[in-house]
């Protein structure tokens, strides 16, 4: 079976995704128009076919992967709407981000009637890379073959019984354990360098918590690239909790935090070179 995949996308995730997908035989292309060096040095190194423009990344696609930061998620479906309203081939749609079920279902009704199927996608997992397994792909909404196909291109897709929605709950549920735990022990880590306390923590956390400290330790400097990224993850995981009050301003909280990690990367502020001292390993 031959493939064609289409990736919005030209990040960590995006590349890595696609590099796979080559490497396991599919034909796999982005578009380079308006991305970073950095981007272009990405898909080349990924081996991923470069193409001008969405329009003719698009048009011989089998299956469009949307792999941007949460905030684009909508203008890209959007994008996509626009371009396949005049399309004769429908290609399935994943929205493979990370945004809240509401945001998922508004995409859909942005895609209909335009697209083929509009898949839900979350994924959990580090970058695909040679020496591990993952990231799984979580996918809800209608079945497609096409999409059931990408496990046979080398990715790890577990199909959720739901609609569309459903992955993204899921994807949500995770990452608010996860990247608002980093927040919340990154915060605190800093709370105990103005208390004086720092050392202590450090020592602290080795002796009686030493699965969380070598989790953070691996965490939390690996989160400052990404920050920047995250505040608006954390703004759709507050719209995710809208039943629960106390939930949503927790993770606008959040968002407030990120906001501030990522300006101190860019400033390259002290609060990286704390926090990597207070998580190392004692002695």
């Amino acid at each position: 079976m031959s493939l064609s995949v289409a990736i919005i996308g030209a990040g960590e995730m995006g590349a890595a995704v696609g590099r796979r997908l080559r490497e396991s035989g599919a034909a796999v292309a982005t578009s380079l128009a308006g991305r970073s060096t950095a981007s272009r040095a990405r898909v080349e190194a990924a081996g991923i076919a470069a193409v001008d423009g969405i329009d003719a990344l698009i048009s011989g696609a089998d299956i469009v992967l949307s792999i941007v930061p949460p905030g684009q998620a909508r203008g890209v479906a959007a994008q996509v709407a626009g371009v396949l309203a005049a399309a004769a081939r429908r290609p399935a749609f994943v929205d493979c981000n990370a945004i809240a079920p509401a945001t998922m279902r508004a995409i859909a009704a942005t895609l209909a009637g335009s697209a083929g199927p509009v898949i839900d996608a979350g994924i959990i997992g580090a970058p695909p890379a040679p020496d591990r397994s993952g990231p799984v792909f979580y996918v809800s909404g209608p079945a497609d073959a096409r999409v059931d196909a990408l496990a046979s291109f080398g990715l790890d897709v577990a199909r959720l019984d739901g609609p569309v929605g459903t992955a993204s709950a899921l994807k949500l549920s995770y990452a608010g354990m996860t990247k608002g735990l980093t927040a919340l022990c990154a915060t605190m880590a800093l709370g105990a360098v103005e208390g004086g306390v720092a050392e202590a923590l450090r020592t602290e956390l080795a002796r009686s918590q030493p699965m969380l400290a070598a989790w953070l330790h691996g965490q939390v400097p690996r989160m400052y690239p990404k920050a920047y990224r995250w505040v608006a993850e954390m703004e759709e995981i507050a719209a995710f909790l809208g039943h629960d009050p106390g939930g949503q301003a927790t993770y606008r909280g959040i968002a407030r935090t990120y906001e501030q990690f990522a300006a101190a990367r860019d400033g390259n502020g002290p609060a990286i070179a704390k926090l990597q001292d207070i998580l190392k390993p004692p002695g």
